[in-house]
């Protein structure tokens, strides 16, 4: 009980609220990060099932 104001402190927020005026650096970075996955994960998805088609029979 005595070390719990303690590890309050050291939370690394000073308490004071700042107003959000647009997306942060980690936002953006977090979003192109999250694009370029898809991207590739449904590129690899469409290499696999190329290949795997049949030919058609007439």
């Amino acid at each position: 009980m005595i070390a719990l104001p303690l590890l309050a402190v050291q939370s690394g927020h000073s308490g004071i609220v700042h107003p959000r005026t647009g997306p942060e650096l980690s936002d953006i970075a977090l979003f192109g990060f999250a694009a370029i996955g898809v991207w590739l994960v449904r590129r690899a998805l469409r290499k696999r099932f190329a290949k795997t088609k049949r030919p058609a029979e007439d």
